[in-house]
């Protein structure tokens, strides 16, 4: 039943797409697209944290680390969902951008990966600095773009965002256990 609701919801998604709009969700749903971005970041935190930046830096490498592993080595081989690209009852339904990937597609690795970066400096830049709160939109468009490319339902996407959020949270808890028994 759950799976139905999101069959329909994925075919209704993906097959609302355009022509124009093919070579940009390929780039927003490419990884490597973005390392520009991630640089900038850096050289944002490094500048305004200094010092302070060594710790969230970590952070953001555990928490992409923890959800990303959680995602693709225990959840896809575990649930061993087909991506839709694969799966062969709408394979022929479905609009592929790109090559399809692995044959497992739940939860979604990106969705876990941009979330769980998004809510690391939500939660210890977002108090100072609210507007690391907009990354919410990047995540949910890299998210999206799964789904337009024909890679992953609705739920791989959603679940990946939880976990990465989860991460997010397990992470920054442990670092701000670790500073106060550092100034403790």
């Amino acid at each position: 039943m759950l799976y139905d609701i999101d069959t329909r919801i994925f075919l209704a998604l993906n097959g609302a797409h355009a022509s124009w709009l093919d070579p940009v969700m390929y780039w927003v749903s490419d990884q490597a697209f973005w390392y520009p971005f991630y640089a900038l970041i850096l050289a944002w935190l490094i500048w305004t944290f200094r010092g302070r930046s060594t710790g969230i830096v970590l952070c953001i490498i555990a928490t992409i680390a923890l959800g990303d592993q959680f995602t693709s080595s225990i959840l896809k081989p575990w649930v061993a969902r087909l991506r839709p690209c694969h799966e062969p009852s709408i394979e022929r339904l479905v609009h592929v951008v790109w090559e399809c990937g692995g044959p497992f597609g739940f939860a979604s690795s990106h969705a876990a990966n941009t979330f769980g970066f998004a809510t690391v400096l939500t939660l210890l830049a977002g108090q100072k600095y609210p507007a690391v709160r907009w990354l919410y939109v990047w995540a949910a468009l890299v998210s999206y773009s799964r789904i337009y490319v024909g890679a992953h339902y609705p739920l791989d996407v959603a679940v990946g965002a939880g976990v990465g959020i989860l991460s997010a949270f397990l992470v920054t808890f442990v670092y701000r256990r670790i500073q106060q028994t550092r100034t403790a």
